[in-house]
């Protein structure tokens, strides 16, 4: 069986990397072969399982320097069929790519948002005066660099291989242990992990009308592990929130909290149980890759 996996792309992203860690797993544990299918955005590589152009989305949802990817949270909510099917951590590091031969040369540096405010105290110390140009993906951020020896991107090191690119310097993220959270999608539920993923919008917004809901967490012993509000887009001042617990769903415990979160919630999504990996790839040497 061959298993269609949707990421952002081009080639050489991390989410490429995440992808091509999963499909590793995949390949050594259930015999499946995986082709990877770049997307141009987040929200077009988690549709492409909602219309059945993939079977799978690898994204990123949260990083460990600058929080969540919205894009990924907003999707989600969105969307009604698509499930959380398993977690995966990712060291993350970042080098400056450049066909310039210092650092004295460079004028604009290209990346991702997330790419650049992960390496921002580095370009503050070693590039102050530089422009900063927000890209679609760290590896779009390379079609700069061609003939220009003024221009450098934030890339992976893989990156640096893939396209043939000089790195001019290598691990420039600001912390060490840089990591981002990375969510399998499909379409299959998966009722045997170790965390459950859900959001929730209020029926009011009074105060202490978030009290309740986490009561119902807190009253049972059940660990929140991350709760973040991203606004409704309908006015200004409506939230809703995105939990992460730790617990399954065959937990009666788990399954009463659901049953009472429901009475104080306008809406509820529960976006899956999964487990979550730690992988140790870095996005330099990849199998497959």
């Amino acid at each position: 069986m061959t298993v269609a996996i949707a990421y952002l792309g081009p080639t050489g992203t991390n989410s490429e990397t995440a992808a091509l860690v999963y499909a590793n797993w995949l390949a050594q544990n259930k015999g499946q072969k995986a082709i990877l299918y770049p997307y141009p955005s987040i929200a077009l590589a988690i549709r492409s399982v909602v219309q059945q152009e993939t079977d799978l989305a690898v994204v990123p949802v949260e990083n460990s320097i600058e929080g969540s990817v919205a894009s990924t949270l907003d999707i989600l909510w969105q969307l009604e069929e698509i499930e959380i099917i398993q977690g995966l951590i990712l060291p993350i590091a970042h080098a400056l790519l450049s066909c310039g031969s210092s650092l004295e040369q460079i004028v604009t540096v290209y990346s991702h948002p997330q790419a650049l405010a992960q390496c921002q105290k580095w370009l503050e110390r070693y590039l102050p005066s530089i422009e900063l140009v927000p890209t679609n993906s760290t590896t779009e951020a390379l079609h700069y660099l061609k003939d220009n020896p003024t221009a450098g991107a934030i890339a992976s090191p893989r990156a640096s291989e893939l396209y043939q690119i000089p790195i001019l310097r290598n691990y420039i993220n600001d912390y060490p242990d840089n990591c981002t959270r990375f969510w399998i999608l499909g379409l299959t539920s998966n009722e045997h992990g170790s965390h459950l993923s859900l959001a929730f919008s209020l029926p009011e917004n009074i105060p202490g009308a978030l009290v309740k809901p986490l009561q119902v967490f807190a009253q049972r012993g059940i660990n929140m592990s991350k709760i973040e509000s991203r606004p409704t887009k309908r006015s200004l001042g409506e939230y809703i929130f995105f939990i992460d617990i730790e617990g399954n769903l065959n937990d009666p415990s788990i399954q009463n909290a659901l049953a009472e979160l429901s009475r104080y919630t306008e809406e509820l999504k529960i976006f899956g149980n999964y487990d979550v990996w730690q992988s140790a790839a870095r996005g330099l040497k990849i199998e497959n890759g």
